[in-house]
């Protein structure tokens, strides 16, 4: 997404996307501090996170459809 939108997406943002709640957003935060010590992350990151855990749930609920008897 950072090289489609030529640098205007922070890859720190995506990495959050996994459903690793609120580690992963965490982990961003953490690594963003590291780079420039004004930035804050935390909330922008838990949006993707949440999303993560919201795929995850209709991803486990469309196998559980088709193969679930």
């Amino acid at each position: 997404m950072c090289k489609v939108t030529k640098g205007k997406v922070n890859p720190l943002i995506g990495s959050a996307g996994v459903s690793a709640v609120p580690m992963a957003a965490r982990v961003s935060q953490v690594e963003g501090q590291k780079a420039d010590p004004s930035n804050f992350l935390l909330m922008h990151a838990m949006g993707p996170n949440v999303a993560g855990v919201i795929g995850t749930a209709v991803a486990a609920g469309v196998l559980l459809t088709i193969f679930g008897k």
